[in-house]
């Protein structure tokens, strides 16, 4: 950060957010492709993007380090780019900042806030500002692919009893918050006069239709049912899918927002006469466009205000899917998003349900199985005494020889403790220790990584004392140099202990093949703990951290067993999530975007399992509009099945066991059902 950025304001700027604006126009502009929060505002700056460094596997001495590998000093924070930011203020009560010229919105004390770069410290030093975060990427989904062409679900095959009388749904609101595009001419979505289900779809990557009313979402482009029916009508006649007539940004075929969609909410889904909405998070497919567009948590947050704002406006109780993720913060429930979405759930009449994740597995099952890569992501433990150290292994792996993609690392620990950290890279010197209130910031080592890290006291949102490491590739104008692969050691040096626990969790990449290096091909792909430091348990995305959400597991009915992949709780402050498990295995629905003969597909995850759940509460709220989120989560908890074995205590990968959705409705009819005893 430049000089002229007083301490005081650089202790109110999340270290991440540091490190990114400390960080030339060249570096952020490349850094924009992987770092959803980022936007780049001049296109033409994606035309002078260096190449990949050719000679990437060969060791980089100190001497080359120092004359090639020479960061340029940054002479002021770029205004080229843009980022999406939750702003802390220190009172509820205060009113807004004048921040005129920026889009905002608010939740109690948190606000919203897209900005330049370069006016950052401003926020930062605004009256009644405590901290100022970027958003968090949210996760592409990436459910396992079952039967590619299977026959279609049985039309009984989601019935449930109790939902006959209130016509399954009919007048509720199922909203659908994913990514790949809405198949809203697909069959599964049509009603007996072929008209489409969908009453809106909000593309916020989206430039075919107006954007939405309001400031806050004044991007994208939301398409209404009338719009939507329209093309529906015109399509036989010009020939061309409905979906290309009305055309979303995304149209994938075998679509997850589709498939989704479908379970929860299709005719031969759950809730199959309820209205469906969906909101389309930008996650474009080339990197070019990645680096033009936002797919962060500020824009999950958007999505669920403008949900439940079309519910008042349709005077319809709301459940929400997002079978999306996040996995940065303390998982605790204290991240911006989390509280955002729990301070929205204090009405009644409204529920969101999430994805607890697929982050469960622990090892291969076979020799071409690479789950486990993506289920690597926490370790935790204690450090006994001062003077004491733990050690944990961090695997980062690219191509093999070198990752381009940036790694971070987050570990967090009581406030009573003080805990400093050294890092140590493949083959080389440990660097360290770095002790509370110390940083390293942007700095190449010897081998070309740019190693940043932060060891934080007392973070705003929860008290907790943190660690935050970054390992970047090296970027300037004319070259690109990855991390090294290899396994990275991180030691903790127990200083002052009291509590001593501490959990880690790596913030897990999505595999993407980025072009050549030399003979090898570029990889920006998952770093992981190894087997001896991975803990297998609290990998819910933190996003299912949240208080009032309802976080679901993946439930692998054939098997009567909690599929592999499903993430494990509780939460870091040992809370039970997930709350229920739903079946997610090789599940069929509708697939988007494909040819009439090949109308349905199987995929597994807990993107499965969650709209089977939403289906259900939407039911619920069909016989009870008056129900609260916190009464929803109950009733499913109280209602729900054991798994063989099992008896009806928590478990960290099946919750309270599996949904019965007769049972839960039964329990609905019971609520307002009084007796008084004279």
């Amino acid at each position: 950060m430049p000089a002229k950025v007083g301490n005081e304001i650089l202790r109110k700027l999340q270290p991440k957010l540091r490190m990114i604006a400390n960080g030339d126009t060249t570096v952020n502009v490349v850094r924009a492709e992987r770092c959803a929060a980022l936007s780049v505002v001049k296109p033409e700056l994606l035309k002078k993007l260096p190449p990949l460094r050719g000679k990437a596997a060969a060791p980089v001495t100190r001497k080359e380090a120092k004359k090639k590998l020479k960061a340029p000093r940054l002479k002021a924070i770029t205004p080229d780019v843009l980022t999406n930011v939750f702003v802390y203020l220190d009172d509820a009560r205060a009113e807004d900042p004048p921040w005129h010229d920026r889009p905002t919105s608010r939740s109690g004390r948190i606000m919203q806030v897209q900005t330049k770069l370069n006016d950052v410290p401003a926020l930062a030093s605004a009256a009644h500002v405590a901290f100022v975060e970027i958003a968090e990427a949210l996760k592409a989904p990436m459910p396992a692919l079952a039967e590619l062409r299977p026959k279609a679900p049985a039309a009984d095959l989601r019935r449930f009893p109790g939902a006959a009388r209130h016509k399954y749904g009919q007048d509720v609101l199922i909203g659908i918050i994913d990514v790949q595009g809405f198949d809203f001419a697909h069959s599964d979505f049509l009603d007996r006069k072929g008209r489409t289900r969908f009453v809106r779809i909000w593309d916020q990557g989206g430039s075919e239709r107006e954007s939405p009313e309001g400031s806050q979402f004044s991007y994208g482009a939301e398409f209404h049912r009338d719009h939507l029916n329209a093309a529906l009508k015109a399509a036989p006649g010009l020939g061309l899918p409905a979906t290309d007539i009305e055309k979303q940004s995304q149209l994938v075929e075998g679509s997850h927002a589709t498939h989704v969609a479908s379970i929860s909410a299709g005719n031969r889904g759950i809730c199959r006469n309820a209205d469906i909405a969906g909101v389309l998070i930008s996650l474009p497919q080339s990197d070019e466009d990645r680096r033009l567009s936002f797919y962060d948590s500020s824009r999950l947050a958007d999505a669920i205000d403008y949900l439940l704002r079309l519910g008042e406006e349709l005077n319809k109780p709301v459940v929400i899917n997002v079978s999306l993720a996040t996995n940065g913060h303390a998982h605790d429930g204290s991240a911006a998003v989390t509280r955002w979405i729990d301070a929205a759930l204090t009405t009644s009449g409204r529920a969101v349900v999430v994805a607890a994740g697929n982050s469960g597995q622990e090892r291969a099952e076979s020799e071409s199985d690479l789950g486990f890569i993506t289920g690597r992501i926490h370790s935790s433990g204690t450090i006994p005494a001062a003077g004491l150290v733990r050690d944990l292994e961090w695997v980062v792996v690219g191509n093999g020889v070198m990752d381009v993609s940036e790694n971070e690392m987050e570990v967090w620990f009581s406030a009573q403790d003080r805990i400093a950290v050294s890092v140590k890279p493949p083959g080389k010197e440990w660097i360290g220790p770095i002790e509370p209130r110390e940083f390293i910031e942007n700095r190449i080592i010897e081998d070309g990584t740019v190693l940043s890290v932060y060891n934080e006291v007392y973070h705003p949102a929860n008290g907790h004392n943190y660690i935050s490491l970054y390992l970047s590739p090296f970027f300037s104008a004319t070259e690109i140099v990855g991390v090294p692969a290899g396994t990275w050691m991180v030691r903790l040096h127990g200083l002052e202990i009291r509590d001593g626990r501490f959990h880690a969790w790596i913030e897990r990449d999505d595999p993407q093949q980025l072009g050549r290096v030399a003979e090898r091909e570029a990889w920006a792909f998952p770093s992981f703990f190894t087997e001896s430091s991975l803990v297998d348990n609290t990998t819910v995305s933190s996003l299912g951290c949240a208080n009032r959400v309802i976080t679901v597991a993946n439930l692998d009915a054939v098997a009567n067993r909690i599929n592999i992949s499903s993430s494990q709780g509780p939460t870091r402050d040992g809370r039970q999530k997930p709350d229920i498990a739903a079946p997610g295995t090789d599940i069929v629905a509708a697939k988007g975007f494909a040819g009439e003969g090949d109308a349905w597909i199987g995929m597994t995850g807990t993107s499965m399992a969650s709209p089977f759940v939403t289906g259900v509460v939407g039911l619920m709220l069909a016989k009870n509009r008056r129900l609260t989120a916190a009464q929803i989560e109950a009733i499913l908890k109280r209602t729900a099945t054991p798994l063989p074995g099992a008896g009806f205590e928590w478990t960290n990968d099946a919750g309270f066991g599996v949904i019965d959705p007769d049972a839960a409705l039964a329990e609905v009819d019971q609520i307002d059902q009084r007796k008084d005893l004279k």
